[in-house]
């Protein structure tokens, strides 16, 4: 276990040691995360150390981006940022510290969601999500250990250090798609990208963003990914396994898409998403529920809800049982979970 007790951090204010590392809890977009302690309060922190390696020509500009776009963020579901710190020549980025992520939880033998449960974690991330587009962010590297949840079921948005403003559309129907601007496409971690992003696109919005929440809303369910491959062309396939093969009646776009010809699926395939997870003895028990999840995996992006869309879905409004924060499950959880913690107790279980 990579401890690191007895290392002092300094506030970029001052000489004086404000922070003691305890043991690292994380990987981030650009370094490591470790759990630290505030030595005047007491208080529990998360600290990402940003790599400087490599950085010949001053600060990383995805540090620089993160920092400057969580100034800017303050919402109860994206995490907070603390400030700065300094450490034998390291520089850290100060988190308010979460006990959880979403990864290690679901790998916890022990801790299992309500359909109360998971109703409340999915409105807290969409919650996030709206929030963050209507300020003009993408985060564009959703996933599980990006997630973080504290023992009373709080859940909060965290590592930004792939996101980026982009410009918002204003017009009707429009709302929220990128407004023309090229993107680079290789974002998102591979289980997670929409189609889109594989079929080679640079121009998109907040639709990529949505894909990601519609996997993951699923995993909770499965506790494992719905869609999970080796390379981009695996995942495709993956991809078009569940949710059928992209056509011009389902997708009119695709076929301009840079890569389309390149790599489209060779046969076609009918969408089973719904077979496979709802219904009695499935995953997925409500019909609202299953719902939500085929909007937000459509294959055609301008198709997908935006977030504040989704929020108004009948799984939020309508259907029962009404949603339920996850204190009771992930309070009684001994330690703390997150990937690392989860990755390190499954290498225990196989030796």
């Amino acid at each position: 276990m990579d401890t690191t007790g007895g290392d002092h951090a300094s506030n970029l204010l001052g000489n004086k040691e404000v922070y003691e590392k305890l043991t690292q809890v994380g990987e981030g977009t650009y370094g490591k995360v470790y759990k630290a302690r505030n030595t005047d309060s007491g208080d529990l922190v998360a600290m990402k150390r940003i790599r400087m390696e490599a950085e010949r020509d001053g600060f990383p500009i995805t540090a620089i981006r993160e920092i400057k776009l969580l100034q800017s963020l303050r919402h109860p579901n994206i995490v907070n940022l603390v400030e700065m710190v300094v450490s034998k020549g390291h520089v850290y980025i100060v988190f308010e510290y979460m006990d959880h992520d979403l990864s290690g939880v679901l790998h916890h033998p022990s801790i299992h969601f309500s359909e109360a449960h998971i109703k409340s974690l999915m409105w807290q991330l969409l919650a996030g999500l709206q929030y963050m587009h209507e300020a003009g962010v993408l985060h564009r590297d959703l996933k599980g250990s990006n997630i973080l949840l504290n023992k009373t079921g709080e859940l909060k948005i965290a590592d930004f250090g792939l996101a980026r403003r982009y410009e918002r559309g204003t017009e009707p129907g429009k709302e929220g798609r990128g407004k023309g601007r090229d993107y680079t496409n290789r974002v998102i971690t591979l289980w997670y990208k929409p189609p889109e992003l594989l079929f080679g696109a640079t121009v998109y919005g907040e639709e990529v963003d949505m894909w990601s929440a519609g996997a993951i809303f699923l995993e909770i369910f499965t506790r494992r990914p719905i869609f999970q491959a080796l390379d981009e062309i695996d995942q495709l396939h993956a991809t078009f396994k569940l949710m059928g093969t992209p056509n011009q009646t389902n997708w009119p776009e695709v076929s301009s898409l840079p890569w389309y010809e390149l790599v489209k699926p060779k046969m076609d395939s009918m969408p089973c998403l719904r077979e496979t997870f709802f219904g009695p003895g499935k995953h997925v028990k409500t019909e609202c529920g299953m719902v939500l999840a085929e909007s937000l995996l459509n294959l055609c992006p301008h198709r997908r809800p935006s977030a504040r869309e989704a929020l108004s879905f009948k799984y939020f409004t309508e259907e029962e049982p009404q949603m339920e924060l996850p204190t009771e499950p992930l309070s009684k959880v001994k330690g703390e979970w997150h990937e690392l913690e989860s990755k390190r107790a499954r290498k225990r279980r196989d030796c």
